[in-house]
């Protein structure tokens, strides 16, 4: 049996409706690219840049639910039993991510300036990092990153839907042995895609923390994504006889843990680059501290950090679905708000300028990753069968 009857319609409108909306918001982008190419005003250089930003949004769900996964199965414990479909299902949209990808494979000599010739020979430094920063390079690694993730997420799924039909005990110990290599290659891959894809719009600016941030945000933004889906789904079977209070306070006090996580990495990054006082990486922070960039640093500070890590340190909060399902959504909504403070200053450095592109590429993007999801949730039951983890754990719990 898959997903519950009551649960199917809701994700069968929210697919069908996300995926109209996403193809029509993506057509949207590109008419406006093609025009705005013909008319100098809004053309494909902003198109890329805008979908970059977009596809730098969305692929943190995907990524940060593999590592949550293979977390969950080097940890064991109750607070994974209802997101682990959540999860999986938001894994198995990395081949979507993968194909999304190939406009930016397009659009990198208008995104990336090691990308183009002429701006290679005349800047010394770009010479310098031509061994890794170069168009070759870049196709190679891209391949690399997606042949493994895709190679992790078909092992990870294909493991969990065997173990649902057949009750082997020994799948769950193959996927704990998977999940303790794999989150270190895991974690390795996302530190070099957040260079190749993020980093290397400014090419001049390096920081060796950059890529545990990226760990950090893709984890946030999974959990919070689950957690929120969770709410949704909550009020049907099987979730809703199986799921207790305690539970949702150790999904709140993850939470708590990646906000506390995020907030050290981001000012540890800020304080070495600020006391180092070097030219090449404090033209990075004054670019989005100072100017018409610090408004967006304010919101961030308050309201990605402070107001998510007081609200997560109450217990009322922590074991309450509603309340934790609304601190989960103001996360997503602030992640989004992170990688635009990221990325777009990149570009736009006097101050945030929303183009139309960036708002069609996000519901573009978005909407099809978001049909997608709904489709991977209904191919499995709502909660795993015969995981003995679960299992032991549940006659622990009722004193078996």
């Amino acid at each position: 049996m898959n997903s519950s009857d009551s649960v199917r319609p809701q994700l069968d409108r929210l697919q069908k409706q996300a995926l109209l909306g996403g193809l029509a918001c993506l057509v949207v982008s590109l008419s406006l690219g093609v025009i705005g190419g013909r008319s100098g005003v809004m053309g494909w250089q902003q198109f890329f840049r805008s979908y970059l930003f977009a596809y730098v949004y969305w692929i943190l769900i995907p990524l940060g639910s593999i590592a949550i996964l293979m977390l969950h199965n080097l940890t064991g414990g109750w607070w994974g039993l209802p997101i682990r479909r959540i999860l999986e299902a938001c894994s198995r949209t990395v081949p979507l991510m993968a194909a999304l990808f190939i406009p930016i494979w397009i659009g990198r000599s208008q995104l990336y300036s090691w990308a183009r010739p002429a701006d290679v020979e005349s800047d010394p430094i770009l010479q310098q990092k031509r061994w890794f920063l170069n168009p070759t390079g870049f196709t190679v690694r891209v391949i690399v990153y997606f042949a493994i993730w895709l190679a992790i997420v078909y092992l990870l799924n294909k493991w969990s839907r065997e173990q649902d039909r057949t009750a082997d005990p020994s799948l769950a110990d193959r996927m704990v042995a998977l999940s303790g290599p794999g989150l270190i290659l895991w974690g390795l891959l996302v530190t070099a895609a957040a260079v190749d894809w993020v980093m290397s719009l400014e090419p001049h600016w390096f920081s060796t923390i950059y890529g545990m941030i990226f760990i950090v945000i893709e984890c946030l933004a999974a959990l919070s994504f689950a957690v929120f889906v969770l709410r949704m789904i909550s009020n049907h079977e099987p979730i809703k006889d199986s799921v207790e209070p305690k539970q949702f306070h150790d999904l709140g006090n993850l939470m708590l843990a990646f906000v506390l996580l995020w907030a050290y990495l981001s000012f540890d990054q800020l304080l070495i680059m600020w006391s180092g006082n070097l030219k090449d990486e404090i033209p990075w922070y004054m670019q989005r501290a100072f100017g018409g960039w610090a408004p967006v640093g304010v919101v961030l500070i308050v309201l990605h950090f402070f107001i998510p890590f007081f609200l997560l340190l109450q217990r009322g909060v922590k074991r309450r679905l509603r309340r934790l399902s609304v601190v989960a959504g103001l996360l997503i909504v602030l992640t989004l708000v992170d990688i635009y403070w990221i990325v777009v200053p990149s570009y736009e450095t006097l101050a945030p300028r929303v183009h139309l592109l960036d708002i069609f590429a996000v519901l573009g993007i978005g909407g099809l990753w978001l049909s997608t999801f709904a489709w991977q949730l209904k191919q499995m039951p709502l909660l795993p069968l015969h995981d003995p983890r679960f299992e032991a754990l549940l006659e622990h719990e009722h004193g078996d």
